[in-house]
């Protein structure tokens, strides 16, 4: 079958909240430790971006709370520029008091993440992977040059 298109990126997610005013302050908080800013805001609903990602919450007053299992959405990955990220993240994450599943750690071979859930219990992560790889491969390049 020949290629008819090709994507390019994910240029957003949508979800919807059980009460829209206490994920709006949870993620307006979130956001502003990541660096995004609001783009755009309608009664019920706000997009925050970073100039590359776009995260949209919406309202669903009185539905259930998401549970990790569902179908649906299994997490939400952040990709962050270090693992100090990670660390700085985790901190962050810590002194507001919001629930961390799984701390920062290295869950797979040059995987570092933590875990993490908004006020509906929708998993989220901060996540780096590949930097351990790529300082090996600088120094290696760069004893190479001697």
């Amino acid at each position: 079958m020949a290629r008819v298109c090709k994507v390019v990126g994910i240029d957003h997610i949508s979800i919807r909240v059980s009460d829209y005013e206490k994920s709006k302050a949870f993620y307006g908080k979130l956001f502003d430790f990541l660096g995004f800013e609001i783009s755009d805001e309608y009664p019920g609903t706000i997009g925050w971006t970073n100039g590359k990602t776009r995260y949209w919450i919406a309202g669903a007053e009185g539905r259930k709370k998401y549970q990790i299992g569902d179908v649906g959405l299994h997490h939400y990955a952040f990709e962050l520029r270090s693992r100090k990220d990670v660390d700085d993240l985790q901190a962050f994450l810590e002194r507001e008091g919001i629930k961390i599943v799984d701390p920062a750690d290295e869950y797979y071979e040059d995987y570092y993440a933590v875990f993490f859930l908004d006020p509906d219990g929708i998993k989220l992560e901060g996540m780096r992977y590949g930097e351990l790889t790529e300082k090996k491969r600088k120094a290696k390049a760069a004893k190479g040059k001697k």
